[in-house]
């Protein structure tokens, strides 16, 4: 069974710009409740399907597919929200991977990190670029940034 454990974070300088090579995104959502999440993804070239149970402190059970592309595309047609578009810059800092997003369209202007962890203790050291931590108000979930998006706050 798939855990993830995750924490999300404003980004407060353009000091991270110079350290990873962004990868554009195209994600909806088939179904968003409350209770799980129905996501398609465009990373880049590829394309994914995944399933994310509800929050359950910073973790949640999370199942993530590969699909083909075209699949992807298609399933993006059917997404009940209008669909996030982003870019995506990995960095690693201090031995862990960090997901820069840069949003787009409704929700430009936003600029987010997270950290997906082994266990909700595991240490770790913010990078010089980390601002406020958002881990806990539920309008910086990408699945509710796509019905209340950033630039109507």
């Amino acid at each position: 069974m798939g855990v993830e454990i995750e924490r999300k974070f404003l980004v407060c300088n353009d000091d991270w710009r110079s350290l990873g090579d962004p990868v554009q995104y195209a994600q909806g959502y088939l179904a968003a409740d409350g209770i799980r999440t129905v996501r398609v993804r465009i990373a880049g070239e590829a394309g994914f399907l995944t399933i994310k149970g509800a929050s359950n402190g910073i973790s949640r059970l999370e199942f993530e597919y590969e699909i083909p592309a075209s699949d992807a595309f298609g399933m993006l047609r059917l997404c009940s929200m209008p669909v996030i578009r982003k870019f995506r810059t990995k960095i690693l800092y201090q031995g862990k991977i960090w997901e820069i997003d840069e949003f787009e369209g409704e929700n430009k202007g936003l600029i987010m990190a997270e950290i997906e962890l082994n266990s909700e203790e595991e240490p770790f050291e913010l990078p010089p670029w980390i601002g406020e931590e958002v881990t806990h108000d539920l309008r910086y979930y990408n699945s509710q940034l796509s019905l209340r998006p950033f630039q109507s706050w």
